[in-house]
């Protein structure tokens, strides 16, 4: 009896640590958004008086449509980042998919075609790099920065440092068009984060991805497709980095080996680290 009393007590004792640990989380949380909002408000304000403009309307939605590029790709990293891996290659892949699907469109003047093979050729560079690590066991950083080498010199050699155009301007009216004031990549942008959100969130897969990047062994123990969702992450941030390809070039009215700047991928991580991406 004494020792059934015991074990109740211990386990409302850690019941209450549970909570109070959880409590205090919730509580530093709420810190670090306060203290966050505050500085942006505070940058706002000094804006707001130093700068005035830049509270234009048109100036705003040229933030949010850069604003949109980057948040695209670190959707893509997310998934990467959660399942404990790293995806190096995404804006070498970005500018390989934006340059290919140029290429088809201007060889067949099928304006379907290009974000078809764009999304179609970041899939499958997602596909490779998820392959090399999840099931030949071989270092993401390695894996994806050999990729990123390779894409960046195909780039290139294709385009033999030319940008492409001529293709059907239908694409560049179809992304480049205005939904209730805003541009399409912003909406899209908007549906991927929700989208993205939800999967992590509510599905059995956004549950592997967490359960393995905490710890895959145990997550395998419990039968975990370890390999095949490993795999699917890096496939999902290819996918985004093609589509990204799609809106860049539509915005841009080119493609070209320069189709991702130098700083891109330092963006990337930036704004997964600074939205406290973990696993």
């Amino acid at each position: 009896m004494q020792s059934a009393t015991k074990r109740a007590e211990l386990s409302a004792q850690s019941v209450t640590g549970s909570a109070r640990a959880k409590s205090r989380r919730i509580s530093a949380n709420a810190l670090v958004y306060g203290i966050l909002g505050c500085t942006v408000l505070t940058l706002l304000t000094i804006m707001w008086l130093e700068a005035p403009n830049f509270f234009r309307v048109n100036n705003l939605i040229n933030v949010l449509v850069q604003a949109s590029i980057v948040g695209i790709l670190a959707l893509g990293l997310t998934f990467v980042l959660i399942g404990g891996g790293i995806d190096l290659s995404m804006p070498a892949t970005l500018a390989l998919a934006g340059v290919l699907g140029a290429i088809c469109m201007r060889e067949t003047d099928i304006a379907l075609i290009g974000p078809v093979v764009m999304l179609a050729v970041g899939a499958a560079i997602g596909a490779f790099n998820g392959y090399a690590v999840a099931y030949l066991k071989m270092a993401p950083f390695v894996v994806t920065l050999a990729t990123m080498t390779v894409a960046g010199g195909a780039t290139v050699w294709i385009t033999g440092s030319q940008s492409i155009s001529d293709y059907p301007l239908e694409f560049e009216d179809f992304f480049v068009a205005r939904a209730m004031g805003l541009p399409l990549s912003v909406w899209i942008f908007g549906a991927c984060t929700v989208l993205a959100s939800l999967i992590l969130d509510r599905t059995v897969f956004g549950r592997f991805v967490r359960a393995i990047g905490f710890n895959s062994v145990a997550a395998s123990i419990s039968r975990v497709p370890v390999p095949r969702v490993l795999c699917l992450t890096y496939v999902v941030a290819g996918a985004l980095a093609g589509l990204t390809g799609v809106l860049l070039v539509a915005r841009l009215g080119s493609a070209s080996a320069s189709l991702a700047s130098d700083s891109l991928l330092l963006d990337i991580i930036s704004a997964c680290v600074i939205g406290r991406v973990s696993n």
